[in-house]
């Protein structure tokens, strides 16, 4: 891949002993250092959200530097995932900018699908990510006005990478939340996070505890019971589960319809009714809903409704069974917190994922320090201050990251624009300037 310093930092270095200096110093600290000068973007983050913005940029005819820590696009998919996921909404909304799935896709594209699909809209647009580069820290040095981001690739050699505009593109995903329960060290079988599950093949004939309701937790579930292990749901909090087809439309994609035509409650209580009609009473079965909308606590809280795929029947049937809150581990057992006990042989937690933007990113004020998202909300939180950029951080889904993409590779476009404008203003002058004297 090659490099282009910009105009700017081209004039600094001709003419700032300062930046000279500091660059010189950065270059000597060590033998395995180097640092890069990009005329772009540097998007940290190979994930959906990364390439969808540097497929805008590049259809714009603006290049960038796309950074990776793991060895592949898309390393959540393809290294973190269970074999059975499919895309739990339809692949309509799931697309990211510039290129649909195939038509010969299914409604709900399968995991090894949209690995296919990803990899193909990398190649389409040439965006070829510098992998195994771990960002260790970004910083904006407000004395060059660059961001400075300095990565660490596997073989020890240090980069660091000075650009104009800086796309934060490692997610809502970044890294898996184990929590810490007493007793664990006591259990003595298997305790797995769902990014190391693959298959409820390696569980067969064994009693599992799955800890979480979301719908890793549920789906999780339900392939145990598909390879005859004896699975078991922790449920802590309340869940809203949902049908994932209504009369077979995409629950998600009435919705949308609905609420182009009705205010958020009403359609809120429609998709309760309707699922009391096809689901039942999920109260009766351990899932209580909580008291607000499954529409309007996703935009409260982010939180997600589930998406039944057929868990519910397997819970109905008591081939599945709903626990409350574990308290602690013992050997090969779990006590709960009513008391209860039970015996199991292994243990996943279906407990989500974390930003890590935090660990790197030194700036406090587009991004909050407790959980890592931008601190305005969609769909406000796309553009920070100095250069820096958010993408597929909005808790909708690629939906929501394909939108801040085509902002952003939008608002860096009209930025070189401007740029363009008055360099060539400022060229005139000088000729006006010599042509008088």
């Amino acid at each position: 891949m090659d490099y282009y310093s910009v105009r700017e930092i081209e004039g600094k270095q001709a003419h700032d002993p300062l930046f000279t200096h500091k660059m010189s110093n950065n270059k000597s600290s060590s033998s395995l250092r180097r640092c890069v000068c990009v005329r772009g973007p540097v998007i940290v983050g190979a994930g959906p959200s990364g390439l969808a913005v540097a497929a805008c940029l590049k259809e714009k005819g603006l290049q960038s530097v796309l950074l990776e820590r793991s060895n592949c696009i898309a390393s959540l998919w393809q290294l973190k995932t269970y074999d059975r996921l499919r895309l739990h909404l339809p692949k309509q909304f799931c697309e990211l900018p510039l290129m649909g799935f195939p038509c010969d896709f299914p409604t709900y594209p399968t995991k090894q699908q949209f690995i296919c699909y990803l990899v193909s809209y990398a190649e389409r647009y040439g965006i070829k990510p510098r992998f195994n580069e771990t960002v260790k820290e970004a910083e904006f040095d407000s004395t060059l006005g660059f961001w400075r981001v300095r990565s660490e690739s596997k073989t020890g050699t240090t980069t660091e990478y000075v650009c104009q505009w800086l796309v934060v593109a490692t997610g809502e995903n970044a890294e898996a939340v184990m929590p810490k329960i007493e007793g664990a060290e006591e259990f003595g079988g298997p305790i797995k996070h769902t990014s190391l599950y693959k298959s409820g093949e390696e569980l067969r004939g064994k009693k599992v505890l799955v800890v979480g309701c979301g719908n890793s937790g549920m789906e999780v579930c339900l392939d145990l019971c598909n390879h005859n292990a004896s699975p078991s749901l922790v449920v802590r909090d309340a869940v809203h589960v949902l049908p994932r087809e209504v009369l077979g439309k995409s629950t998600f994609g009435l919705s949308m319809w609905l609420l182009k035509w009705l205010p958020i409650r009403l359609v809120d209580r429609f998709l309760l009714v309707v699922s009391w009609l096809l689901l039942g009473d999920t109260a009766r079965l351990g899932l209580v809903r909580p008291g607000v909308g499954p529409l309007q606590l996703k935009n409260l809280s982010g939180k997600t409704p589930v998406l039944d795929v057929g868990t519910l029947s397997k819970i109905k049937s008591g081939h599945i069974q709903v626990c409350p809150g574990v308290k602690r581990l013992k050997h090969r057992t779990v006590e709960f917190v009513d008391g209860t006990t039970q015996n199991f042989d292994a243990i996943i937690f279906a407990t989500g994922y974390k930003s890590n933007v935090p660990s790197w990113l030194q700036e406090g004020d587009m991004f909050c320090e407790e959980d890592g998202f931008p601190r305005r909300p969609f769909p406000n939180s796309w553009k920070g201050e100095n250069g820096l950029y958010a993408v597929g951080f909005t808790k909708r889904g690629i939906l929501g990251a394909s939108m801040d993409a085509k902002r952003i590779a939008q608002d860096i476009e009209q930025c070189r624009k401007s740029e363009a404008k008055q360099s060539t203003a400022f060229t005139r002058s000088l000729w006006q300037q010599q042509s008088n004297s």
